[in-house]
Formats: C-alpha cells, structure tokens, sequence
C-alpha cells in the first residue's frame, strides 16, 4: 500500500494536529510505504522521519515552489498521480483539491469547534475553515472523526452520511507511555521550581480552555498545595492567565515536551476544564502518567476518561475543588482512580489504534 499524506502539521506543528499527524505517520510507517507532501521542512520537527526507510518527503518542484501554499491545496494533486499513490489522508481537516478518482481520499475532523463556537474565531479564519472542512467531507471517501462527538457533530452540523463516516480515537505521543525514574522527576522538580504538591492544568491558554476557573478553583483550597499552568498564551484570554501568576501560582510557557511526563507524575491530580473538545488529549496523557484528571462532563472528556476520571460542569468551581480536596486529602482514593486510569488507557493504546486505522484503509481499497 502506497499512502499520501498531508504532513505539513506533521513538520510544523508542535501541539494537538502536529501530534496527532506525526503519530498517524509514524505509526503506518512501520509496515507501509508513505509519502508526506509539505509545502517546506521548515519547524522544529524537520528530523522526526528521518531514518525511517518506509518514508519519502515530498516537497513542490519547479515554479510550485514559488507558491508553496498553492501546491498544497491544489498541485499536489499532480504529484499525488506521479507517485501512484492508493490512498490520501488528510489528517487535519483538509484534502487538496482535484485529487482525482484514482486515489481513495481520508479525511480526520477533529472537531468542529468552528460550527460550534463561531465567536472563538476571526472571521476570515472562520470562512477558511468551514470552506476547508465542507469540501473535504463532500469529496472524501471516508470521514475519520477522532470521537463519537465528533462524529454527531459531523452528521447535526455538516449533514454528512452515518455511513461515510468512521471513529478512530487517537493516541497521544509515545513518551507518555513510558515510565519515568524518581531521578528524572527529581530533576524536573529542581529545573522548573515545582511546588512540592501541586495541581497542573496543561493547554493552549484560551477562553475555550478555561484556565480562570480552574484558578478560581483553586482558591478554595488550602494553601499548602499549588497550580502549575503548561501552555502558551493566546488573544487577550492567554494574557489574563499570565497576569494571573502568583507564588501559587506557577505558568510554564516554554516547557520542553520531552518533561511533560515527569511534570503530569510529579502533580497531585491534573486539571481540564475545557468547554468543548473534539477529544482532550490531556485527559490521556494523564491517565499514561498516572497522574488522576479532574475534567469537564461536556463534548468528547467522558469518551476519553471513561471511568477513570472525575467531572464537573466545567463553570461549577465548588465541585472542581471538592475533587481536587479529595484527590489531596485521600491517598487510597487516588490510587484508586489511577488504578481505573491504568485500564481505561488501553482503549487508546498506540497498537489499537493504529490497527482501527489500518482497517479504514484496507476496507477502502478493498471496495
């Protein structure tokens, strides 16, 4: 099998469509042939592929390269039928246009936040988007959605097909799978100050996340444990969560990813109260670190926490720091929850996915 992908996230990205891209790829990589076509190379994941011999790059050639973005919606379509590709997956949203009947077309939504929360966007970035969104849902031989609220999401708000549409959870990054030693979270601890118990709330710093009522929560808790807030500011929200830093208080803006890990074992519990999410990638990575999440009862939380997890209206402070107080206070309960976190994992375990993806290519090229 002969793959396409839309690797541009993949090598620029560095959050939530950038992992997921890298993972997607590096995971069918290690059995099938793929090429990723990038508008450039340009980011802090040039190298990520390299070594990989089941890997071409693909970048745009001749008077493409003058237009780069341009060969990616549209003239990739001419290399796409060069390389003999039998299936292209867009991985963030978005198929190239002309991309002809001789290759079988993917496309994952993440989430249409956009639908949803028109007012979280610039209105030019929303027009994008819907435009993007609506054309590849209509082309696409199959709709991957990475949750079953998704997947609602795309049949209320989009009105595509039932039938056209596939779930695959995703995974998050494999270092977070992996144990870490009591020196490697000494070290963390000693690099960035930590609090010796602290709650950490991990993302985007932006309205939709909600980072201002987790440290409204916060405040009715004793002041012997702290918060640590891993994310990178955004529009006006992200500078009143920055302004919000106090010797309680701790923001981490440039945090390297390798020591998310150490970060999320080393905390008391983590935090996301996020309104809306088309998965919440946060509340696994919690679960893989052992860490036990408190989360929000909206969109896709319950889909990824399962039973493993605590919820509350993502609004209602009072019962966000009634869990928090006992996940402090109750060491057998604690464990308890990191136990159910321990199973509920599995459900998104790198191999389970891969192979639920694997199974929408092959039943494509199969029909």
């Amino acid at each position: 099998m002969k793959i396409g992908y839309d690797a541009k996230r993949a090598f620029r990205n560095n959050s939530g469509l950038g992992n997921y891209s890298r993972m997607v790829i590096g995971a069918m990589a290690k059995t099938q042939n793929c090429l990723l076509y990038t508008p450039s190379l340009k980011g802090r994941h040039e190298h990520y592929f390299d070594g990989l011999e089941h890997v071409r790059i693909c970048l745009p050639k001749g008077l493409w390269k003058l237009v780069p973005s341009l060969w990616r919606s549209t003239g990739v379509r001419h290399s796409v039928k060069r390389d003999k590709v039998d299936l292209f997956h867009g991985l963030s949203h978005e198929l190239p246009y002309g991309l002809g009947e001789g290759v079988k077309k993917v496309v994952t939504i993440h989430d249409l936040i956009v639908m949803r929360y028109p007012e979280f966007f610039k209105p030019v970035d929303r027009m994008i988007h819907r435009v993007k969104i609506r054309h590849a849902c209509r082309v696409a031989d199959a709709v991957v959605a990475i949750s079953e609220q998704t997947k609602r999401d795309l049949v209320d708000l989009m009105g595509v097909g039932e039938e056209k549409i596939r779930v695959v959870y995703q995974s998050c990054d494999p270092i977070f799978w992996n144990e870490v030693s009591e020196i490697k979270k000494e070290d963390i601890r000693v690099k960035y100050n930590l609090p010796e118990k602290y709650f950490i709330c991990v993302g985007t710093f932006e309205e939709r996340k909600n980072q201002l009522r987790v440290i409204e929560a916060m405040r009715l808790l004793p002041n012997e444990v702290g918060l640590v807030l891993v994310g990178r500011p955004r529009g006006n929200y992200g500078h009143q969560v920055l302004a919000a830093q106090s010797n309680r208080v701790k923001v981490l803006t440039n945090a390297d990813f390798a020591d998310f890990p150490a970060l999320y074992r080393n905390a008391v519990s983590s935090i996301y109260l996020s309104v809306f999410e088309g998965f919440g990638i946060p509340v696994l990575e919690s679960m893989c670190c052992d860490c036990p999440v408190v989360t929000s009862n909206v969109s896709s939380m319950p889909e990824a926490g399962g039973d493993a997890a605590l919820y509350a209206d993502p609004n209602d402070c009072e019962t966000v720091a009634a869990h928090l107080r006992r996940l402090l206070e109750d060491e057998a309960f604690r464990q308890q929850i990191i136990d159910k976190g321990r199973i509920q994992k599995l459900e998104f375990a790198p191999e389970k996915v891969t192979a639920d993806m694997m199974a929408v290519y092959n039943d494509l090229l199969d029909n």
